[in-house]
């Protein structure tokens, strides 16, 4: 499955969700370690809706059909000191700048968000730095459907 979409700014808000010890311990399982204290938006283009529509019927965020081998990875929630932090849904993938090189990723799906044409990737590194990239410039995201 790939994606295909421009990055854009954020609210800035990822970082206070991303930097939590609870999730990071997740990230490591997903990504063979701690993840950077951010997510790189990806407003993605109209043919790409579709494949992230059928992500968002695998997180059981809508309904649908789910596509076989398709493979989620459960983020889980916690509460701390009275607040809760909501769970969400990874997927293991690859980003790209030119199609060419592809840097280990996730799209992360979280339970409570409102983003229905905007992808959240996780990343090891500072994904703006390490890629790079700025808003505006086109990505790549390829799902990896097996694990």
């Amino acid at each position: 499955m790939l994606l295909h979409g421009a990055v854009s700014s954020g609210l800035g808000r990822a970082h206070i969700f991303m930097a939590q010890p609870h999730y990071q311990e997740q990230f490591k399982e997903v990504l063979g370690s701690s993840a950077w204290p951010g997510t790189l938006n990806v407003d993605l283009e109209s043919e790409s809706l579709d494949p992230y529509r059928k992500l968002r019927v695998a997180s059981g965020l809508e309904e649908g059909i789910e596509v076989v081998g398709l493979k989620p990875i459960r983020i889980m929630g916690f509460e701390r000191e009275g607040k809760s932090f909501g769970g969400a849904t990874a997927f293991l993938a690859s980003i790209s700048v030119d199609s060419i090189t592809w840097d280990r990723c996730a799209l992360l799906i979280p339970d409570l968000t409102r983003h229905t044409k905007t992808a959240e990737i996780i990343s090891n590194k500072f994904l703006r730095e390490g890629l790079p990239c700025n808003d505006g410039d086109e990505v790549w995201v390829r799902i990896d459907r097996f694990l």
